[in-house]
């Protein structure tokens, strides 16, 4: 059985007019390797928004993967190396920003007309120092392109990696396992995670009983990097999303939007920014 490291609750973070709310990084805990943030916002967008001043316009990124997990509404995707898509509940955006790209992250133009919930995980994946510098690449993964596991009533979303025989669409630069869950009031079911992987889990809404630790909405539980077994009783309707992975073991600096090794590789990052060469993004709305 996986060893239960910490249980921390998710505290609120501004982003512009959004705020969200946030496990990692939270002061008892920094990263869980490779794992460098993770933010879940959730609201309703009202009839007739104007959806070019909605979500989060053209901003640069280099050496991390940002990545969506869209759990209602919409999110539309443009960015500077002229990929544009909107990928809607249940799917995902996987960018590898490499040496650096800018784009823009907003909720879908009919979303934006019809209004409705609009409700997504976004989570900051470093790179290996080999790729940071790689040229950046973006995959849009539909719900229907995302396989499922069943665990009686529990449906496991296979997002990345091999879980129990099934293989998620997301390529990733290292070795990681990660899952959505959702789960009914009285499920009880177990997962294996490799024993050398880190691995976390949050809950969007709900409670799981997990490895005899209590878990609530908006929390998240980690684990230690020693057993497999993860057991799981839900104890109300649920929605988690578990993130696991082989931990890379490099220095981090970070600035911003920036995830390097070095120090002198963000002010370099900052001067490549500044001088454009992490590309240009006119939304073509």
């Amino acid at each position: 059985m996986k060893k239960v490291s910490n249980v921390v609750s998710s505290v609120p973070v501004e982003m512009g007019d959004i705020t969200m709310k946030q496990p990692l990084p939270v002061k008892a805990i920094e990263r869980i390797d490779p794992f460098l943030l993770i933010q879940h916002g959730s609201g309703t967008i009202p009839p007739g928004s104007d959806y070019r001043k909605l979500g989060v316009g053209p901003h640069p990124h280099r050496g991390f993967s940002p990545v969506t997990f869209i759990f209602k509404g919409s999110v539309h995707h443009r960015d500077s190396a002229y990929n544009s898509e909107e990928v809607e509940e249940g799917g995902t955006q996987w960018m590898h920003a490499g040496r650096g790209i800018t784009h823009s992250e907003r909720p879908g133009k009919a979303l934006a007309a019809q209004g409705g919930p609009n409700e997504i995980i976004q989570f900051w994946v470093n790179s290996p120092a080999q790729h940071k510098m790689d040229l950046p690449s973006y995959q849009p993964i539909s719900k229907e392109e995302t396989p499922i596991v069943r665990k009686g009533n529990t449906k496991i979303a296979v997002v990345a990696g091999d879980f129990e025989g099934t293989k998620g669409p997301a390529k990733t630069l290292t070795e990681q396992i990660l899952l959505r869950l959702s789960s009914q009031q009285g499920d009880r079911f177990s997962l294996e995670i490799p024993a050398h992987f880190n691995c976390l889990i949050y809950l969007l809404d709900g409670e799981l009983k997990i490895n005899e630790h209590l878990v609530k909405a908006e929390e998240m539980i980690y684990f230690e990097k020693e057993g497999e077994a993860i057991h799981i009783h839900a104890k109300a309707n649920t929605r988690a999303t578990l993130l696991s992975g082989v931990p890379i073991n490099e220095p981090v600096a970070e600035y911003g939007p920036f995830v390097m090794n070095t120090e002198t590789e963000i002010l370099e990052a900052l001067r490549d920014s500044q001088q454009g060469k992490m590309g240009v993004l006119i939304e073509d709305f």
